[in-house]
């Protein structure tokens, strides 16, 4: 599946579909939305991508809520949330490759040399590349906001999970909570996942891995839209789905799946997919991503326990995790799918400063040993 842009006349946008062309898939699809949102601006500003200017793309950046210190000129998105730090790198990255790709062909090639600026490595980057202790020199972005120090994030308020089970009304909706607590998913991997990536019992044929386990695989024919972040290879072997990314399942896990198929699944569904609607129109089509997450937030509200979003049960499960595995991120990484142990000790990695072993350390290196 492959994203573009058109005009309001239908017309192709020429420039932004050469530009997509060259995007991986999945990249493209968000590439497309954040280069709308900039086309329309351009057009708003009386600007064209010939014309722009790098001081005109940092006032479109600070427009959807980048820090900038100087007037922003005209609104623009008011009635519109500002992007989040993300969002904004996000954009940077897509402003970026879009003037370079044009720069290349002879449009607005001022504008491409101010943005072909590098930097020095630091250490962080040398340790993520191969080869890194030749690295020299690194691409710069000058649109991309300042980094920010990651803080542990917002996890599911305490005994969150017990009191969902009991406000959830249906199996599928008890499958759903048990499988982002216990599994660690993406809401996307979730509903993503189809029949023939269960391999809910020992040895299984795959050989991949002896215990319980289903394989995350990256597809982008999915009929709900939902997608797998992690696009690691997998392949239809012998009636068996290989590769992809292995995650183990818990005995819980099991028990809510098969409680789910025996009572709800429809019979012999067309599509395969593991969560299906059960009301209205679309009765037995692949449940959505943001069905899934309008579940969790409606039984959120009559529990009147805050705010439950799906990234909040990965958040406590790689947490949890880690505090299991002594802060082993090697461990909580491939528990729960990420790409670098260094984000989850980044992100998830802290220290009960009420541990008997934290005090400990203090008074050893302030000198009061025992």
């Amino acid at each position: 599946m492959s994203y573009t842009i058109v005009d309001t006349d239908c017309t192709l946008v020429a420039e932004a579909d050469g530009f997509l062309r060259t995007c991986a898939a999945g990249t493209d699809r968000t590439y497309a939305y954040l280069l709308v949102d900039h086309l329309r601006w351009l057009r708003f500003a009386g600007l064209d991508t010939g014309s722009v200017s790098l001081e005109d793309l940092r006032h479109y950046m600070a427009a959807v809520g980048a820090e900038y210190r100087g007037p922003f000129g005209l609104p623009w998105r008011e009635s519109k949330r500002p992007y989040g730090h993300s969002a904004l790198k996000a954009a940077a990255s897509c402003l970026k490759g879009f003037y370079l790709h044009l720069s290349v062909r002879g449009v607005n090639a001022a504008l491409g040399e101010r943005l072909r600026l590098s930097r020095l490595p630091t250490r962080a980057d040398r340790r993520r590349a191969m080869l890194g202790h030749v690295l020299h020199t690194l691409p710069a972005n000058p649109l991309a906001p300042d980094q920010r120090v990651r803080r542990h994030p917002k996890m599911l308020p305490e005994g969150a999970r017990e009191a969902l089970l009991g406000a959830v009304s249906c199996a599928r909706d008890r499958m759903v909570v048990t499988w982002l607590a216990d599994g660690g998913f993406r809401i996307g991997e979730l509903c993503g996942l189809r029949l023939i990536d269960l391999h809910l019992r020992e040895q299984a044929p795959c050989g991949q891995c002896r215990g319980a386990h289903v394989h995350i695989c990256h597809r982008e024919d999915n009929a709900n839209r939902a997608r797998a972040k992690t696009k690691a290879p997998w392949a239809w072997r012998d009636g068996t789905v290989c590769g992809g990314t292995v995650r183990r399942v818990s005995p819980a896990m099991i028990h809510t799946y098969f409680d789910y198929i025996t009572t709800q699944y429809p019979a012999q569904p067309a599509h395969g997919h593991l969560l299906v609607s059960l009301h209205g129109s679309s009765l037995g089509r692949p449940w959505s991503t943001a069905a899934a997450r309008g579940m969790l937030r409606r039984a959120a509200a009559r529990l009147d326990i805050g705010q439950v979003t799906p990234h909040a049960f990965r958040h406590s499960f790689a947490t949890a995790v880690l505090d299991a595995a002594h802060g082993n991120a090697l461990i909580a990484r491939d528990a729960g799918g990420w790409a670098s142990a260094a984000t989850v000790e980044q992100v998830y990695g802290h220290v009960d400063v009420h541990d008997p072993v934290f005090a400990a350390a203090l008074e050893q290196v302030w000198g009061h040993r025992p």
